[in-house]
């Protein structure tokens, strides 16, 4: 193939090429002007990838509104691999690409398809492209835009072209992009001489001058000649689009009123069926003669039944230029042509294109193809006919509904603006009762999950009125409870726990039956009774929604963190057999936060470094806000500061303008924490009684609470013990309310601390508490400040005792501002400590959070597709993980990794 002044371009394909042969895989998205050679580069890169599996497709006009379907062609070649895949990704990709009813998860088809290539390229390597992406479905993009993320193990080559920098486009943001330029007059001039042979210099220099660069131009304009009137061009550059559309006009006007229709009903059914468009072609009057002389024109071939423009600009610029008159007549034989076959959502669009005035059956038609593709996980397109259907809707209340059910979709998809609009929509079309109704309360769904929590209480609680489905308001009502409680204000937690009571009268639904379990949990205090805490109590409210379910901030607060814990990893192992992913991004932040007091710190780590990957890919603000608190309480107590300033920053920027006064506490009480155990207690005091001050945006019961012992502390050490005394009471209250056994235990240890006498009691008596060491470091706290006092009462001995047991507990946990600290208090002491290189902020972890994830998982006797499909890798990437794993380990077969102790530094047991 010759393609002239590509020199940069060939050699940017090769080397995505030569990555994918040694098993690194990349993409690449071309992108330039139309016509500029994007697709004879595609070309070149599949004639370049001889040893390559080749799988392609191609975005159209008219299947961009169809869910998955560039998927769908895409992996036709590979379809019979299929049923290999495990069975949930098996399952959500047969769903998607229409060859079964199943509803799929977004994420799930992403992982079956990334798995499905993986699995292909193990026989060799494998190129995609895919040529107009910009006009493929919405679906498709997001699944390719998901395999694009984790192509780095696999030796799989992705190609795209486009119209656009991909680095202005959300979806492809990520993706390396390489512009198509103008070729340079040297080159332009080469080329015509190529596609001319014997052209005059004449010829030549007006055909470089007008073209401007572009290669399509290029070819075409010295065919025009002067049938196409441009002999008379001034010398100035004509850009480009014009003069092409002129010079296919020029081309195409030589042709009869009916092989002009030929081509017209080609471009307007955009996918080439040659069936199809020959019998629509032949009910506008368009025989076989038309067709001899459109194939003879040279703008479209036919090979193996399909129907190619020489160019897609060509098949634009036919269709664009038609009247729209002749745009109808088209599209309606198209529709007729599809009718009766398995072309119902084609045919819906088709009538859709051809509508200019509102038509309720074409509406119901493509109402119908949004449920379709809705069930198959084809959300955005779901969401871009049912707002086509509304808009084609004779009754205002039609429109109104058909809109409120695409904001759902959008909404499904992570399209959040586009969510709000079609609600705004709707609402001017219909009174704001039906539209709440019809969209099942999404606006307050998304005010919860995006925006300010005050509001959404508001919009949950009036949305819980409105709805028709008790079990709908049950769970709209206990949502408006979890906004109360993030917004931080006791009233409008009480408020929709009483709209809770409400709905139990007289209404028969799952939630109703768990109301006087969840009225205990939500209460403001220890006055509300203690709560449910046996292991069948969370099985109930897990059965029946995740709505229901306390965050696990609250569960810490009431010291029922344990059988919490056991309800979640039940839920997690019921969404790891459907393969659900987004239920995930909701569950595991807060099993997060339990390994964190829990001490299983590495796990914790992983768990929410993952989840803030997805979280952020699918647009959930708040989630992905939950996992960065994680990680920033994780970096304070280990003495990352820059971390944790990182971490919070971005959490209170997208928080406090929300009023999500959960998420910014959270976010002070880690920066307050870090400058505590930096030594800085007096910054650390100003910053987290902020967590109590009546009106601050920081300012949230359950968190003040929780930090209330690192306030205390913070008081003590900066020599302003009255400034603890209210954090102090706090504490002793909650302890007598509930009797968690870490309030206790933090209540005795914060009166030891401000005690001026009595303090050694008060110590031992934290120490003591039945279940205080469930929660290691906050036990070994007690035990350095206990081993800091001793020393001060010059009893050596005994401090030593208590401070090598706080040492050894924070090296495990790699604390290392609190290991220092113990450290140095035992030289204090007068003892020689043999110092090791400390577990310090800086030192690398033995292993990733991925492959410690993976090395968890496959201990536990997942196989690398099990893993892979948790994960959402590839079973390729888990090997990958666990070649680097071994080594680092020191172990060599897979069956030792049941020997690792991977809650106490990786060790190796007996």
């Amino acid at each position: 193939m010759i393609l002239f002044g590509r020199g940069v371009e060939k050699a940017e394909i090769e080397g995505v090429l030569h990555g994918a042969r040694k098993g690194a895989g990349s993409a690449l998205m071309l992108w330039g002007d139309p016509g500029i050679g994007k697709t004879a580069l595609l070309d070149y890169a599949t004639a370049a990838a001889a040893d390559f599996t080749v799988l392609s497709c191609r975005g159209t006009r008219m299947e961009s509104g169809l869910a998955f379907a560039a998927l769908h062609e895409l992996l036709w070649p590979a379809a019979d691999r299929i049923d290999a895949l495990p069975a949930p990704q098996a399952a959500a990709l047969r769903g998607a690409l229409g060859h079964s009813g199943d509803a799929a998860d977004r994420f799930l088809i992403g992982v079956a398809t990334l798995t499905l290539l993986s699995e292909l390229a193990c026989g060799k390597p494998v190129l995609i492209t895919v040529d107009n992406a910009d006009l493929i479905d919405e679906p498709t993009a997001e699944c390719l835009a998901f395999v694009v993320r984790r192509l780095r193990t696999e030796p799989v080559a992705l190609l795209l072209t486009g119209h656009s920098d991909p680095a202005t486009d959300g979806l492809w943001e990520l993706l390396p992009g390489l512009e198509v330029t103008p070729l340079s007059d040297t080159d332009a001039s080469d080329l015509v001489r190529h596609a001319m042979p014997g052209a005059d210099a004449e010829n030549v220099h007006r055909t470089v001058r007008l073209a401007a660069g572009n290669p399509l131009a290029l070819r075409e304009l010295p065919s025009v000649g002067e049938a196409g009137g441009e002999s008379g061009e001034s010398t100035e550059r004509i850009p480009v689009g014009p003069l092409l559309r002129r010079a296919f006009g020029a081309r195409t006007s030589r042709l009869s009123h009916l092989a002009q229709m030929v081509l017209l009903v080609a471009a307007a059914e955009d996918l080439g069926d040659h069936h199809t468009v020959r019998e629509a072609a032949i009910a506008l009057g368009a025989g076989t003669a038309a067709w001899d002389e459109a194939l003879r024109s040279g703008l479209i071939t036919i090979a193996e039944g399909r129907i190619r423009f020489r160019t897609a600009l060509i098949a634009a610029v036919v269709y664009e230029e038609a009247l729209f008159t002749q745009r109808q007549s088209v599209h309606r034989a198209l529709a007729q042509a599809l009718h009766g076959v398995d072309g119902s959502d084609l045919r819906a669009w088709h009538l859709a294109a051809a509508a200019d005035t509102a038509d309720e059956e074409v509406a119901a038609l493509l109402e119908h193809s949004a449920q379709s593709g809705w069930t198959r996980g084809g959300y955005a397109s779901a969401a871009r006919a049912l707002r086509r259907a509304a808009e084609l809707s004779p009754v205002p209340a039609d429109a109104a509904r058909r809109l409120a059910l695409g904001a759902q979709a959008a909404w499904g998809n992570g399209q959040v603006n586009t969510a709000r609009e079609l609600l705004d929509r709707a609402d001017r079309l219909s009174d704001v009762e039906t539209v709440v109704r019809e969209s099942e309360g999404l606006r307050g769904i998304i005010e919860f999950a995006h925006g300010d929590q005050e509001q959404a209480h508001r919009l949950l609680l009036h949305a819980s009125r409105s709805v028709a489905e008790p079990e709908k308001a049950v769970q709209l009502a206990c949502l408006a409870v979890r906004a109360g409680w993030s917004g931080g204000s006791a009233d409008r937690q009480a408020e929709a726990v009483q709209r809770l009571e409400e709905l139990a009268v007289g209404a028969d639904c799952t939630g109703t039956g768990l109301l006087p379990m969840i009225k205990q949990w939500w209460g403001t205090g220890p006055g509300t009774g203690t709560p449910p805490r046996a292991d069948e109590d969370f099985a109930r409210i897990g059965s029946a929604s995740w709505h229901l379910m306390p965050p696990a901030p609250l569960a810490v607060a009431w010291g029922a963190e344990q059988p919490l814990i056991r309800a979640y990893e039940r839920e997690l192992e019921a969404l790891r057999r459907t393969g659900a992913v987004s239920p995930l991004v909701l569950t595991v932040p807060q099993t997060a936060t339990i390994d964190i007091v829990r001490g299983r710190w590495t796990e914790a780590a992983a768990n929410a470094a993952d989840t803030l990957r997805v979280a952020e890919e699918i647009g959930a603000d708040h989630a992905a806000s939950q996992c960065r608190n994680s990680l920033a309480w994780l970096a304070a107590l280990r003495g990352d500061e820059g971390s944790v300033t990182e971490l919070t920053s971005r959490t209170l920027e997208l928080s406090e303008p929300r009023g999500v006064h959960a998420l910014t506490a959270a976010a002070y009480w880690n920066r307050g924490m870090a400058a505590l155990f930096a030594g800085r207690a007096q910054e650390a005091l100003g910053v987290l009684v902020r967590l109590a001050e009546p009106g601050h945006r920081a300012a949230h019961a359950t968190f003040a609470l929780l930090a209330a012992p690192d306030t205390v502390e913070a008081a003590s050490s900066a020599g302003r013990p009255e400034e603890g005394a209210d954090a102090l009471r706090r504490l002793k209250e909650w302890a007598r309310g509930t009797g968690a056994a870490w309030a206790v235990a933090a209540a005795l240890r914060g009166e030891a601390l401000l005690a001026e006498e009595g303090a050694e009691e008060l110590f031992l008596g934290a120490l003591s508490v039945p279940g205080a060491a469930d929660h290691p470091f906050a036990h070994a706290r007690t035990r350095l400040l206990y081993g800091e006092w001793l020393r001060r009462a010059r009893r050596r001995t005994d401090a030593r005792v208590q401070l090598a047991e706080a040492a050894e507990v924070f090296q495990r946990l790699g604390a290392t501002p609190l290991l220092e600290r113990s450290l140095h208090e035992q030289e204090l002491t007068g003892q020689r400590l043999r110092r090791t290189e400390p577990y310090g902020s800086s030192a690398e972890p033995l292993l990733t959070p991925q492959e410690l994830r993976v090395a968890r998982l496959a201990a536990d006797g997942l196989t690398n597709r099990e893993v892979a499909a948790q994960l959402l890798i590839s079973p390729r990437t888990v090997g990958h993980h666990l070649s680097n794993v071994f080594p680092k380990l020191g172990i060599v077969a897979r069956a030792e990794l049941t020997r690792v102790d991977f809650d106490n530094g990786l060790r190796l047991l007996g």
